[in-house]
């Protein structure tokens, strides 16, 4: 063996143990005639050290040391005179007697500390020296820790782990699919799975009543922090159970997991809102529920005063801002500006100032006195040194910009703590979203998603307006205004299946070519079924009080999709490109 000890192991009750320690070179230092080293592997660091009087060779090999040498170093345990209490082996240090360089490291582009000056661009092409940061072990290891706690309560509530195929057939889900090529099949290609979603079903109908699978998923869509091109899911499905079954047992799922990874205690039970209710109240069917900040319609406070804007407008919104009636006019100037981007999409921000003197103070003063004022701040809930802030529009529309802007107010006056968690159950979604611009209807979560049983009359209803009305039996898990997972009671009955491609204006025969194999599956005796997926690195990213989910993948994609460690994508060469039966349509300049 290399070491018979870690570098995060020895603690003062070791003194006096000879030990051999293998790992890194994280520093080394001079200091009266005595050599410094701190060694580290996964597990921590631990300090070594050379004296003054020791063996000359011993001496020149620990002057040698560069940084992220790979060592192996032999001494005695001994108590430290200075000792360290930031790392859990400061109370000791290693009095070396041998070293044996195992390896030599050029000098790393970043220094590999707690905080790095690398910049992100240089920490993702050396990824693997980012990974000894840390931070990263950290996050990797809070991964570890969430998936062994998720496989021990699913398997102790009788779930079967079982994998699905990577190579499928392409199925519209709602984002595009990476396509593999058949070589044995030419002109025909196999996509990457965006979910299991097809595949649990079919356990379901197989007779595995209680499936679950921490699955790779793959999307072609454009990125974000929290948002890859390859993503793990925690994904599951139960047969015989009805949205009820599925919200209690993975609620309970969520409070083992917060419990034994974090230690902390989460709402019991979990609250739950409609759809249309977080739309009204905050703008976002994932809002997050950790301040209040609500908004509030006004349309009948503000209209008919011969203020155009509003007057001409469906809908007026507006949110109180605790204690930020004292924001300059720069800061308002501002704020008008920010709404305007094309991520928020407002047209322009109206403001009302409470001041703390009792006056009152608007962007619309001349259109309104201070008792109609007054009245608009009542109808929003708000207080003395609150700033009021108002959108108009289309409703949907407005309450979208508003939830959006109501964030960033949260953010700014720092309302959303990473250490605080407030879950939310969203159901009663709406089944079918209408485009205008498509003219026809398309499935809000995926097409397989079940319609509420009291509403098949409208289901099957050949209105508009009766097929709007229509909720699905489908259910979001949300954590501090991120959608961390999301399920639905399924289709099982091939008529209502068949329904469904109807509504969506997939054809039969279409709806044979891409799902014959379900609909024929659901003939041969598909029992009730639903399920849930959560998406696992974001979890990881919340539990770990972060926004971004790279730092908790191994190795993350950039924004472009890129992984810029091993230059992927790439072209392949002539050779594969004829056995795959493919031709290239690229202009090579814009290659």
């Amino acid at each position: 063996m290399y070491r018979s000890n870690t570098c995060g192991e020895l603690r003062i009750s070791d003194v006096g143990k000879k030990v051999t320690l293998a790992g890194w070179v994280q520093r080394s230092r001079k200091l009266g005639g005595m050599t410094f080293i701190d060694l580290r592997d996964r597990y921590g660091i631990t300090q070594l050290v050379v004296e003054a009087d020791a063996d000359a060779a011993l001496v020149e090999t620990a002057t040698a040391l560069g940084r992220e040498f790979v060592i192996q170093a032999t001494g005695t345990v001994v108590e430290r005179a200075s000792k360290n209490s930031k790392i859990d082996t400061g109370d000791i240090e290693i009095r070396l007697e041998a070293i044996n360089i195992l390896n030599k490291s050029l000098t790393p582009p970043f220094t590999i500390e707690e905080q790095s000056d690398g910049g992100e661009d240089i920490r993702a092409k050396y990824r693997y020296l980012d990974l000894r940061r840390a931070p990263l072990k950290r996050a990797l290891e809070l991964r570890h820790r969430i998936a062994h706690e998720v496989r021990n309560f699913l398997d102790s509530k009788g779930f079967l782990e079982i994998e699905t195929p990577y190579l499928i057939k392409s199925t519209p889900e709602g984002a595009r699919d990476f396509v593999v090529p058949s070589r044995m099949n030419p002109g025909q290609f196999y996509a990457l799975p965006q979910s299991p979603q097809t595949f649990k079903q079919l356990l379901m109908v197989a007779g595995y009543d209680r499936y679950f699978q921490i699955v790779r998923c793959f999307r072609d869509e454009d990125l974000r922090a929290d948002r890859q091109p390859e993503f793990t899911q925690i994904d599951c499905e139960m047969s015989f159970v009805e949205q009820e079954d599925v919200l209690n047992l993975f609620e309970d799922m969520m409070r083992t997991l917060f419990k034994n990874v974090l230690d902390v205690n989460i709402a019991n039970p979990i609250p739950r809102m409609s759809w249309y209710d977080a739309m009204d109240r905050y703008g976002s069917d994932k809002p997050d529920i950790r301040f209040g900040m609500e908004i509030h319609e006004i349309t009948s406070l503000v209209q008919g005063h011969g203020f155009g804007v509003f007057d001409s407008v469906p809908y007026v919104g507006a949110i109180a801002v605790p204690g930020a009636a004292a924001y300059t006019r720069k800061q308002t100037d501002e704020l008008t500006e920010w709404v305007k981007r094309p991520q928020v999409g407002a047209k322009g921000l109206v403001y009302i100032k409470l001041n703390e003197d009792g006056s009152t103070k608007s962007s619309v003063d001349k259109f309104y006195s201070e008792d109609e004022l007054r009245k608009i701040a009542a109808g929003v809930e708000a207080n003395t040194g609150d700033l009021i802030l108002v959108l108009c529009g289309e409703k949907r529309k407005a309450q979208t910009q508003l939830g959006v802007l109501r964030v960033e107010m949260g953010g700014r006056l720092g309302l959303r703590d990473p250490k605080v968690f407030a879950p939310l159950w969203i159901v009663d979604f709406p089944l079918l979203e209408w485009s205008e611009e498509d003219g026809r209807f398309y499935a809000m979560h995926h097409p397989f998603t079940a319609p509420k049983p009291e509403h098949l009359d409208w289901f099957y209803s050949d209105k508009k307006e009766d097929l709007e009305r229509v909720c699905a039996n489908a259910y979001d898990f949300v954590l501090n205004g991120n959608e961390l997972g999301g399920g639905s009671i399924r289709i099982h009955e091939a008529a209502v299946q068949e329904r469904m491609f109807q509504v969506l204006g997939i054809g039969k025969e279409e709806a044979e070519y891409k799902f014959g194999f379900i609909i024929n599956a659901f003939k041969f005796g598909a029992p009730p079924h639903g399920g849930l997926a959560f998406g696992f690195d974001r979890t990881c990213a919340l539990f770990g009080g972060q926004e971004t989910i790279r730092d908790y993948i191994a190795f993350p994609k950039n924004n472009q999709g890129r992984d810029v460690m091993i230059d992927a994508p790439s072209k392949i060469d002539d050779v594969q490109m004829d056995e795959l039966f493919l031709a290239s349509t690229v202009n090579e300049e814009n290659a």
